[in-house]
C-alpha cells in the first residue's frame, strides 16, 4: 500500500476476515438472482460448481461490460470451482436481444472466428486453463450442425411460446420489432446448457440480470429433459449512480485490448468516476479485501474522507484495474502519469499518443478538428468544434479557440505535439519518421 498511504487508517487490525465464497459475493454486492439458494451455495462454497458463463464475439476485443464476469470466473476459479468459458460461435450469428432496442448487426463467420481468437487471448489473462482448470468451448461446434426439424421435435417442444413473451428480454423489443431470428436466441442458449450439462458436468450458469429470462430456459430444459437440476444465478449489472451501464466514454465502449484502449486511458475512466461510485467500483470488480473497502466506505458515509483520500481511493481503483487487465508494469506508469498530470507536470514518454503519417498534411499544414479527429480526441468534427469554440483544446499549452485553426508540420520538430483537452486529458501526436 505504499503508493496509497492516505488510506492505510482503513486497514483492518489482524488476520483477514474468514468467510466463504457466496458470503463474500453478497458482501460485494454481486449476487442478483438464484434458482436455489440454498443449493448454489453449497457448490461454490465447496468447490465443486463446474460452472459457464458465455460471451458472444460481437467485436474483436472484450470490454468492461465483460469484466465483472471474468473477474467473478476469476474469484470461483481460485475457491477451487472449475469454469467453462463458452465462446458465442454460434449463438454470435443470431444476436442476443437483451437489454437491445434494436437488433444486433449480422456478422460473418470469419468475422465471429476472428474475434473468438482475440477473446481466447484477453481471457487468459484471468483464467487459469492449464491441467483441465477450465475450459474454453466453442457452441458453434453443436449448433451450427443441428437438423432444424431436429431441434424443433427435441428442444422446441420443451418451450412455451406464451412464456417465453413474458421475458423481459423480449417485451423490451416488441414494440419495435423482434425478429424471428432473435426469437431463437433463448432457445440455443439453453440448449448450449444443455449440451454443457451432458458433456462436461455444467451444473450451474452465471450471467448478468438481464440473462436471466434466458437461463431459466437452460434449467427448465434440463429437467424436462434429463429430470435432473441444473442452476442458474445472476450476478448485478454495473450501473452507475444514475442508472446506467458503466463502460461508456465519448469515444465509445472502454476496451480490455490495450490497441483499443490504452492502459493510460483505461485508467484515467476508473480513476474519473463519480465519487458516488467508486466504493461499488471496488466491491464488484476488485480483489482488495471486502473488510478494509468497508473501512472506507463507512468514513464515506460519515463524510470523513478528505478529498485527498477520496482521490487515493479513485487511485486505487482504477491500480487494481488497470493491474489486472494489463499488469502491474502498466498500472504503475499508468498512476505514475496520471499523478505527474494532476500536478501539471506532464509525462511525455508514459502519455497515449497517436502517430501520424505526413499525407495527413496538405501544404505542409493540418486542421486543428482533423487533427482532433484523427487522434480520436473528439468523435465527431462537429464536436470538436464546439470543444475548440468553448476553450477547451491547447496544443503545447497555447489554448485555441479558432476553429478553423492549422497546425503546421514545423511544430513538430521536437517529433510531436502535446494536445490538451479540458483539464485531465492530454494526448501526444507523434510525426511517424
Amino acid at each position: 500500500m505504499k503508493d496509497f498511504e492516505a488510506l492505510n487508517q482503513f486497514m483492518p487490525d489482524g488476520e483477514p476476515e474468514k468467510m466463504s465464497v457466496s458470503q463474500e459475493l453478497e458482501r460485494r454486492g454481486l449476487i442478483a438472482q438464484m434458482t436455489d439458494e440454498k443449493e448454489i451455495k453449497e457448490l461454490i462454497d465447496s468447490g465443486k460448481a463446474v460452472f459457464y458463463i458465455g460471451f458472444d464475439p460481437t467485436a474483436d476485443s472484450l470490454h468492461v461490460g465483460h469484466f465483472m464476469a471474468l473477474c467473478l470466473m476469476k474469484r470461483l476459479q481460485m475457491a477451487g470451482n472449475k469454469p467453462i468459458a463458452l465462446l458465442g460461435g454460434g449463438t454470435g450469428m443470431v444476436g442476443d436481444p437483451s437489454g437491445k432496442t434494436d437488433m444486433r448487426k449480422m456478422l460473418t463467420k470469419e468475422d465471429i472466428d476472428h474475434n473468438i481468437e482475440c477473446f481466447k487471448h484477453q481471457m487468459s489473462r484471468f483464467i487459469d486453463f492449464t491441467d483441465g482448470k477450465a475450459l474454453m468451448v466453442n457452441n458453434a461446434d453443436w449448433l451450427l450442425k443441428l437438423n432444424y426439424v431436429e431441434l424443433l421435435r427435441e428442444v422446441g417442444a420443451c418451450f412455451s411460446v406464451n412464456r417465453m413473451l413474458t421475458a423481459e428480454c423480449y417485451k423490451q423489443r416488441m414494440e419495435r420489432g423482434l425478429s424471428f431470428l432473435e426469437f431463437n436466441y433463448m432457445i440455443m442458449q439453453s440448449y448450449d446448457f444443455y449440451r454443457l450439462f451432458t458433456e462436461y458436468g455444467c451444473n450451474l450458469q452465471f450471467g448478468g440480470d438481464d440473462q436471466w429470462s434466458n437461463m431459466l430456459g437452460g434449467t427448465e430444459l434440463v429437467r424436462r429433459k434429463l429430470g435432473k437440476d441444473a442452476y442458474a444465478m445472476t450476478i448485478n449489472l454495473l450501473l452507475n449512480s444514475e442508472g446506467k451501464k458503466m463502460g461508456k466514454t465519448e469515444k465509445g465502449a472502454v476496451w480490455l485490448d490495450p490497441e483499443k484502449t490504452s492502459p493510460f486511458d483505461f485508467f484515467q475512466y476508473w480513476r474519473n468516476v463519480p465519487d458516488s461510485d467508486v466504493i461499488k467500483c471496488l466491491k464488484m470488480l476488485t480483489f482488495v479485501p471486502i473488510g478494509f473497502i468497508d473501512g472506507i466506505e463507512k468514513a464515506f458515509s460519515l463524510g470523513q474522507l478528505t478529498d485527498a483520500q477520496i482521490n487515493t481511493t479513485k487511485e486505487l481503483l482504477a491500480f487494481e484495474l488497470t493491474k489486472l487487465v494489463h499488469g502491474e508494469d502498466e498500472a504503475q506508469k499508468a498512476l505514475s502519469s496520471a499523478r505527474a498530470l494532476f500536478s501539471g507536470k506532464a509525462d511525455i514518454d508514459s502519455m497515449p499518443f497517436s502517430e501520424l503519417d505526413a499525407e495527413v498534411f496538405t501544404d505542409g499544414k493540418i486542421g486543428l478538428l482533423d487533427l482532433l479527429a484523427v487522434t480520436k480526441l473528439a468523435p465527431s468534427k462537429s464536436e470538436a468544434r464546439r470543444l475548440v469554440q468553448q476553450g477547451g483544446i491547447a496544443v503545447d499549452d497555447e489554448k485555441i479557440t479558432d476553429a478553423k485553426a492549422e497546425i503546421s508540420i514545423d511544430s513538430f520538430s521536437k517529433g510531436y505535439v502535446v494536445i490538451k483537452k479540458g483539464k485531465k486529458v492530454f494526448h501526444k501526436a507523434v510525426l511517424k519518421k
